[in-house]
């Protein structure tokens, strides 16, 4: 976005009052970020925005819907990487109000748009997003292995093992129900396992996740 843009200008000094604890200032420059937009593209921005402080979830349902309007719209490359953050966002506003189905459907649409997010850590933090979301509304369907692990990862969290906790957290939580991820999972867990530096217990639940998780 071009920091120059008076939209993109006043949802950046928001987004600062924002950070500044000062929600109502912030609320204020992305309402005049919208009253200033001009076309549809920054009428999404500022939408984007606004859908942040709104004083009930259906104004946040409102305002995120009003965000995709515009980026379809728009309909170029300029709105290509918004995809997976609006419905995200949609998503999220949806199963606030219970609305699952529609929730579901949100987040597997971000799902789906995720390749148009650069990687780094704000793809990383979508997927994260992205997974969490698909568990909360039904989806993907549990895997056998995830009882093991979930016992393991707790049992290293209580140790603060970070090192195999750094390998194996990103895999696991941003699992979106894949055969890719199914083997991104496998492989984080397969590494900590041939390091061989977990206590005897944690190393033999570590083997039996694995061998759930790819049965021969």
């Amino acid at each position: 976005m071009d920091p120059a843009n008076p939209v993109v200008r006043l949802c950046s000094e928001g987004m600062r009052a924002e950070a500044g604890g000062r929600p109502a200032d912030a609320r204020d420059l992305f309402q005049q970020a919208w009253e200033t937009a001009t076309d549809d593209y920054e009428a999404c921005v500022a939408a984007h925005y606004l859908a942040r402080h709104q004083p009930a979830p259906e104004d946040t349902l409102h305002w995120n819907r009003e965000c995709l309007a515009r980026a379809d719209r728009v309909g170029d490359e300029r709105v290509r990487g918004f995809y997976t953050s609006l419905h995200l966002n949609l998503a999220t506003a949806y199963r606030d109000l219970d609305r699952i189905d529609e929730a579901r459907a949100h987040f597997e649409r971000a799902a789906a748009c995720l390749d148009d997010v650069p990687a780094g850590q704000y793809g990383d933090w979508n997927r994260f997003a992205i997974a969490e979301g698909l568990r909360s509304t039904g989806g993907p369907a549990r895997r056998p292995a995830d009882d093991l692990l979930a016992d393991l990862l707790s049992r290293l969290c209580a140790r603060r093992d970070l090192k195999a906790l750094g390998l194996i957290l990103p895999a696991y939580l941003s699992d979106l129900g894949t055969d890719d991820d199914r083997v991104r999972l496998a492989t984080a867990l397969h590494m900590v396992h041939a390091a061989r530096w977990l206590p005897e217990e944690d190393q033999t639940a570590l083997g039996r996740a694995i061998t759930v998780l790819n049965p021969a």
